[in-house]
């Protein structure tokens, strides 16, 4: 009862903060909410099981290690902001022209496939507040929404639904947070003692739990919105608000997971794996499953609208044959195939590779930067970046599916 009482009231007093119309009204704000919206989707919330699947009660530095990872993706692709975006407007180098074409592509691929992991989530947890656990019925609700953005994008009716990211974000990082107070309130005093139980133990071990972590870049993905604000935003504002969207989002993630460990239980249920966390989190408070469906529901639909947005745009921008109004339905019958073609931790693993695919170009672009740029050659840079490009082939070739 008292646990109820905290989340409410820790979700009302941080919603009076994310809603207040002066802060909606921050440019600052608004730069940074774009990216924040894609980082902190539900994805937080298939993270806790599938983290304790792989990691036990080493979850939290499971995702520690995670939010490092694309802080050094963040780098590159904020030198890129900073130092590749002038030469692509002076048309100043080739490779770094077809490098950008390069990663243009594969974003847009990467697009399709979180519009998929997107939607297939949301469903599921519309699905699991009306006590329904099949995912065949999810994929059918998945298919029919996303279905219907494909046919508003081709008469460009898609458009007006962005102007819901604000408000969405605001709502949802209020019920993240009622969550977060919650746990604290139960799990704070033997937090603050040292007497937290971690006993929680993977079932997987060795390299096997690698190969899952490297699976999950997708849930700290969405920083890279960012390089795409240049019509509303300067670079160092984009440079400044990506930056602070990573931080706010690892700070929310690494806490959450903590507080999370104890209740983990290190199963991943094979049907209705993604809503499990409702389930474990139920002892906590009667409070739980509206605020963690509401959490859900707020993030995905805005996430797979501006997803779709984008993924249009590049495709056009790439392939200029293809207009905008057919790129949207090429997004969306992609996004269908893949819903019907794997579970959604197989989507999971499909969207991490796609973005990663991305994230390498954008090092490669990086590299090629510092190298060409008419600065002095800083070979550390040159070094970090390449290593990261590496780390990007390790996850395309060794990441897998928490189910196997």
């Amino acid at each position: 009862m008292i646990a109820d009482i905290v989340m409410a009231v820790a979700g009302l007093a941080l919603a009076a903060v994310t809603l207040n119309p002066r802060l909606l009204k921050s440019d600052l704000w608004r730069a940074t909410v774009t990216p924040l919206a894609s980082i902190i989707g539900s994805g937080f919330l298939v993270a806790g099981p599938i983290l304790g699947h792989a990691a036990g009660h080493w979850a939290f530095a499971g995702m520690a290690g995670l939010c490092l990872v694309s802080w050094i993706f963040g780098m590159a692709i904020r030198e890129n902001i900073r130092r590749a975006e002038p030469m692509l407007a002076d048309d100043q180098s080739n490779l770094i022209d077809w490098l950008d074409w390069a990663a243009s592509l594969a974003l847009a691929f990467a697009y399709f496939v979180s519009v998929a992991y997107y939607l297939d989530l949301l469903s599921s947890f519309a699905l699991k507040g009306l006590g329904i656990v099949d995912p065949n019925i999810g994929r059918v609700i998945t298919t029919a929404i996303i279905g219907t953005l494909g046919v508003l994008g081709l008469f460009g009716g898609l458009r007006w639904l962005e102007h819901v990211e604000l408000g969405a974000v605001g709502i949802k990082l209020a019920l993240i947070g009622g969550v977060i107070a919650a746990l604290f309130y139960v799990d704070g005093a033997d937090l603050i003692a040292g007497t937290l139980p971690f006993e929680q133990t993977a079932n997987v071990q060795g390299f096997e739990t690698v190969q899952i972590l490297l699976g999950l870049i997708i849930l700290v993905q969405g920083f890279e919105t960012s390089r795409y604000l240049g019509d509303s935003y300067d670079r160092e504002t984009r440079v400044r608000t990506m930056r602070n969207a990573q931080l706010i989002a690892f700070a929310i993630y690494i806490v959450f997971i903590v507080l999370l460990t104890p209740w983990l239980d290190g199963k991943l249920p094979p049907k209705g794996g993604e809503t499990h966390i409702i389930d474990l989190l139920r002892p906590v408070g009667t409070l739980i499953p509206i605020f963690v469906i509401g959490a859900a529901l707020m993030s995905q639909l805005s996430a797979a609208v501006a997803d779709m947005n984008g993924a249009s745009g590049l495709l056009h921008g790439a392939v200029k044959r293809v207009p905008v109004s057919l790129a949207y339905v090429i997004c969306a019958g992609a996004s269908i195939a893949i819903v019907w073609s794997t579970s959604i931790f197989g989507v999971i693993v499909w969207a991490s590779k796609a973005f990663v695919l991305y994230y390498g170009i954008q090092s490669v672009t990086a590299c090629a930067v510092e190298i060409i740029d008419a600065r002095p050659t800083r070979w550390w840079r040159v070094a970090l970046f390449g290593a990261v490009t590496l780390l990007a082939v390790a996850v395309l070739v060794l990441g897998k599916s928490a189910e196997g």
